[in-house]
């Protein structure tokens, strides 16, 4: 048991509280705004079950207390957590508005994670918000988050949804909800831009440190800690954004409040996957300007990576010239480090083992038609892991025919037989994605007549993104033809 860390309760909770002996200045502690009728809706075994936590406890009446706030489990330590951030570009103080931290879970396998109730009720960082949550973005958080998990991307988890017997008035009422959300650390670069503003330098220093500790244990003292730091998130992030981009995943609010330091994915908020390939692809209703468009991503990392390097240059070097030679040598790599995943990740899109200086532009050419002729992205890669390019609308063109021809011909000039390529593509390749208009049938049916059957089956199928199994089929078919662009809410 480390220190402050409570004993096991019966449900499994095992909570310790580091976060919590950090300055004040950082947190405010408070308990969660009870609820009238909790109601656990849906509930994460797997994941329950690594954590530790007992499946039927869970599901009890005390469970569902417990995940709505209601009661507080042995150990926990209740509290927002205080932010800053650019949003839109514009920097703003913030915080958890409608979120608590419970406490860090101690899990059987010694890994310390956060848990976090998600519309508990309103805090000092509220503003003008109601600290609620409406049941469709909670159910939508769940659903998108797990398939990012299955897709093998570094994403926080959700726990569980519990109904609260209550409504919420966004436009109209809804049924209140709260999600239990599961995160190595709710540490982002709007924390240290908020210690930086509005801390000492001592402040800065013990968030840094406790940074480190958390996260990367393994930085050697000897070294300048807080340059490795800034190294290591940028290696995350450059990791993480590359994976996004695989996969047309698009964020649609890359604040720095929303940027984790951990490289998970965070705060799925106007998220949505891109169906037909165009880099300009925006879902985000609040995105008036293609801010946080698809092929706006990468760069968005590096502008709020280099806000993190700022709020470090105290503790980079005592000279203010060395400091931001420093930051800015190691903000220089992310660019590199990014395409270098990138690349990487399409040569096994494609079924490429090793690397030729002509790779690059056989990728790009693929993209390029694939755009023109408005080609569905996960589709298009999946109709090439099988050999049946008769399945994309690029069939009968000859670029493509002339694309094909090398292709094939590059595949020819490595060590690795053609089965070998198969199995990397299929591996590299999703059969199925969240598709935008699954995931809302998803939610209509569960939001109004409560029917979760549909999420439920939803779930099962993106849970093996992989598999390319028969059951996979009508989940990787497209919409419908519509004259409106499908448009996503924060859903505050």
């Amino acid at each position: 048991m480390t220190k402050g860390q409570a004993p096991i309760s019966a449900a499994g909770w095992n909570f310790d509280n580091s976060y919590a002996r950090l300055p004040e200045l950082f947190f405010t502690r408070l308990n969660p705004a009870p609820v009238s009728s909790p109601k656990v809706i849906i509930l994460n075994e797997p994941l329950a079950t690594s954590l530790g936590l007992d499946i039927q406890a869970l599901q009890s009446n005390d469970g569902a207390a417990v995940l709505a706030g209601n009661q507080i489990p042995e150990g926990a330590l209740p509290l927002a957590e205080a932010y800053a951030g650019h949003q839109f570009g514009h920097f703003t103080m913030l915080g958890d508005g409608r979120a608590l931290l419970l406490g860090e879970q101690i899990t059987p396998r010694g890994e310390r994670v956060d848990i976090q109730l998600k519309g508990s009720g309103r805090t000092p960082y509220s503003r003008r918000g109601d600290g609620r949550a409406a049941l469709g973005p909670m159910l939508r958080e769940y659903i998108i988050s797990e398939a990012m998990h299955a897709l093998g991307i570094a994403t926080t988890r959700s726990l569980a949804v519990v109904t609260t017997g209550e409504s919420v008035i966004r436009e109209t009422g809804q049924p209140g909800a709260i999600l239990t959300r599961v995160a190595a650390s709710h540490l982002r670069v709007g924390t240290f831009q908020y210690v930086s503003k509005w801390g000492t330098p001592q402040d800065l220093r013990a968030l840094a440190d406790y940074t480190l500790q958390r996260h990367f244990p393994e930085v050697d003292g000897d070294e300048n800690r807080y340059l490795v730091l800034l190294q290591e998130v940028i290696k995350r992030q450059a990791a993480l954004i590359a994976k996004w981009q695989l996969v047309g995943f698009i964020h649609g609010v890359m604040n720095t409040d929303n940027m984790a330091l951990s490289g998970e994915t965070i705060d799925y908020g106007p998220c949505a996957f891109m169906d037909a390939y165009d880099p300009a692809t925006v879902f985000s209703s609040i995105d008036l300007h293609g801010r946080y468009a698809y092929g706006n991503q990468p760069n968005i990392a590096a502008w709020n990576l280099a806000r993190f390097a700022e709020t470090l240059l105290p503790l980079l070097h005592v000279g203010e010239a060395q400091a931001v030679e420093l930051a800015e040598d190691a903000i220089s790599d992310f660019a590199e480090l990014y395409h270098r995943n990138w690349l990487a990740g399409m040569r096994a899109k494609l079924g490429i083992f090793n690397e030729e200086l002509q790779d690059e532009s056989l990728i790009e050419d693929l993209l390029g038609m694939m755009q023109k002729y408005h080609a569905d992205y996960t589709n298009t890669f999946r109709a090439l892991t099988f050999d049946q390019p008769e399945d994309t609308v690029l069939i009968g063109t000859t670029e493509f025919a002339q694309w094909h021809e090398l292709w094939q011909a590059r595949l020819g000039r490595q060590e690795e037989s053609k089965a070998s390529s198969h199995q990397l593509m299929r591996s590299s390749n999703p059969a199925v994605i969240p598709r935008n208009h699954r995931v809302e049938a998803a939610l209509e049916a569960a939001v109004q007549p409560g029917d979760y059957s549909v999420m439920e089956q939803l779930l099962e199928v993106l849970a093996s993104p992989y598999a390319h199994s028969p059951e996979q089929a009508d989940y990787s078919a497209l919409p419908e033809p519509s004259q409106c662009p499908y448009r996503t809410f924060c859903g505050t």
